[in-house]
């Protein structure tokens, strides 16, 4: 019953998060919201040290840490997968922020590439962990971290939210492409139980 709960969500998130991320990215329109002057408020103070969580260097040792452990323990498919799913999130990103065209300063802001990233690299180690609960707070919170971090200084807090969705509907996708849901019987991360 559980696995079934869990595959539908799977299968319904992705669309359910896409269709939140775009009447969001509708709502909030080209400028700033209450929420994002709110969380401005913190630009130039030690809110800023969050940009680690969000460091693109952090993440892509974190990315290439999580990849080898997936082959070392040969689930080659999920190394794949984790290898292709940031880059696809990072795509979208783009191609949405030239169909939302919001923007912070210069550089078009809806929704953050970075949170996007974070998230989805989040959620590849917590795919890679089985998705175990400990997992997945430690992604939620890298996550909600990073986005913070993008949310008091380069976003506005609200491109931030929009990320959030389009990384977690990227990381349900990459789940069922990798068949995690499937061949994970009684939290068999490794798979030597049967």
């Amino acid at each position: 019953m559980t696995e079934l709960l869990n595959r539908r969500l799977l299968l319904l998130w992705p669309g359910i998060a896409l269709l939140a991320m775009t009447a969001l990215g509708w709502a909030v329109g080209t400028g700033s919201t209450p929420l994002d002057d709110w969380f401005h408020r913190f630009r130039r103070t030690r809110a800023e040290w969050l940009l680690f969580f969000s460091d693109p260097w952090v993440l892509t040792v974190a990315l290439m840490f999580g990849i080898a452990v997936a082959l070392y323990l040969s689930r080659r498919r999920l190394a794949a997968v984790m290898s292709i799913a940031p880059l696809v999130g990072i795509v979208l990103a783009q191609v949405l922020k030239h169909l939302f065209a919001r923007r912070s300063g210069e550089d078009l802001a809806y929704p953050s590439g970075h949170t996007t990233t974070v998230v989805i690299v989040m959620g590849m180690l917590a795919l890679l962990a089985g998705g175990a609960m400990w997992a997945v707070l430690a992604a939620v919170m890298f996550s909600m971290l990073g986005a913070i971090g993008q949310g008091v200084t380069y976003h506005y807090f609200t491109d931030t939210v929009g990320a959030l969705l389009l990384g977690s509907a990227v990381v349900c996708v990459a789940a069922l492409v990798a068949e995690l849901d499937r061949r994970q019987p009684g939290c068999d991360a490794d798979h030597t139980d049967g």
